[in-house]
């Protein structure tokens, strides 16, 4: 093995790049704990990102020097601001806002299909994201457009590493906020009005949140929204519009669409990876790590590791649930979730009812998104015998 500091690899190489899947499942074999300048330590194998996901005590959450509510905290904070975010995922919300996530794919749907040659990710994936984020938070339509370009810019700032630029659109989400709950305060919002409003209104320890602890709540929700379900809606769409097989069993078994959107998003997870920091000195995989170092956890390897999925690289549908990571696990395990779930069955079902056949456009190559973002950053289909 090489020293703890010097480079197993460089993430940011135009190999791995070029393709991410390809090259993490290469490192998971080849140096499954492995140093690089960018990332610190990566941990690729199902077992090594398990067992940090359980023990929270020694791999911590605090990584950000920026606030960051919940997700980068730990036990007892962390504890505290879950018990207030979990109940706006229940399954009494999510089937009140079914009905209007199936209105806005209807009406992108119609868009896309007017066009013969139709790009999918800026013309559907992202606009279903943005659209869906901000009617359940509540937030005007006048916001589409702003939002829209705030993600592309936080996600190239993110690639470059430019911590300035990431400060100044941290910085403009924040007045995006502040000028929406001011909106609230002079209306005198109640909390049933909305999402943000109700934020508003929920207390922890014995006081009400800050603007700048409902700004963050608010960001994480937002960049892991829109991010996330723009991704998987490619991945989705790509993947069945090249396994027409599966597409037309999903398409006769409607039943199993919850099922197989986890299992194709394990085969090519929308998410790359999350940071953890260690608490103390630990040996993974034969490497030691010391107190104070950062660890990204690689859940696209994580879910194609053959020694936990047999068959990694197949669609399967009599897979073990418990052991996708495609919301990660443990305390700190996605508690949108259930939002994500109902969002792209939702477009699925939509896509199905309206549609034949969901087909590559000839010669119209996909472009591969790179890190942070995974996916695609475009994709040509044609959305055959629309009914919209």
């Amino acid at each position: 093995m090489n020293d703890n500091r010097q480079p197993d690899w460089d993430p940011r190489s135009a190999d791995v790049l070029g393709d991410q899947r390809a090259a993490y499942d290469d490192m998971r074999e080849r140096c499954p704990v492995a140093h690089s300048e960018t990332m610190h330590w990566s941990l690729f194998r199902h077992e090594d990102i398990s067992r940090v996901l359980g023990d929270h005590e020694t791999f911590s959450n605090a990584v950000s020097r920026h606030l960051s509510v919940p997700n980068g905290m730990d036990p007892p904070e962390h504890s505290a601001y879950r018990r207030i975010i979990e109940p706006y995922f229940t399954a009494e919300r999510m089937h009140t806002f079914e009905p209007r996530c199936r209105e806005i794919v209807v009406e992108l749907m119609r868009d896309a299909c007017a066009r013969h040659e139709p790009e999918l990710m800026h013309g559907f994936a992202l606009p279903f994201a943005v659209r869906v984020q901000c009617a359940f938070l509540g937030w005007p339509q006048s916001l589409h457009e702003p939002l829209t370009d705030w993600t592309r810019k936080n996600q190239r700032a993110t690639l470059a590493r430019d911590r300035r630029a990431m400060a100044e659109i941290a910085h403009e989400f924040e007045s995006i906020i502040d000028e929406m709950l001011e909106t609230r305060y002079q209306a005198g919002a109640n909390p049933d009005d909305d999402v943000t409003a109700a934020l508003m209104h929920e207390k922890v320890w014995g006081r009400t949140l800050s603007n700048e602890e409902i700004a963050s709540i608010l960001r994480n929700w937002t960049v892991g929204e829109v991010g996330t379900i723009s991704a998987s809606i490619g991945i989705l769409l790509h993947y069945l519009a090249h396994h027409v097989d599966v597409q037309q069993q999903l398409r006769g078994q409607p039943d199993a669409l919850p099922a197989a959107i986890d299992e194709i998003l394990r085969l090519h997870g929308p998410l790359v990876a999350n940071r953890r920091i260690t608490t103390r000195a630990v040996e993974i995989g034969g490497r030691k790590i010391e107190a104070g170092e950062r660890i990204s956890l690689i859940w696209i390897s994580a879910n194609r590791d053959g020694r936990v999925f047999e068959d990694p690289y197949r669609f399967r549908l009599d897979r073990d649930p418990d052991k996708n990571l495609l919301y990660g696990a443990g305390i700190h395990v996605c508690p949108g979730a259930p939002l994500a779930r109902m969002e792209l069955r939702v477009v699925m079902e939509e896509l199905f009812k309206h549609t034949t056949l969901i087909e590559p456009v000839a010669g119209k190559l996909p472009v591969n998104a790179v890190y942070p973002a995974s996916g695609y950053s475009s994709l040509f289909l044609r959305l055959q015998g629309s009914g919209v």
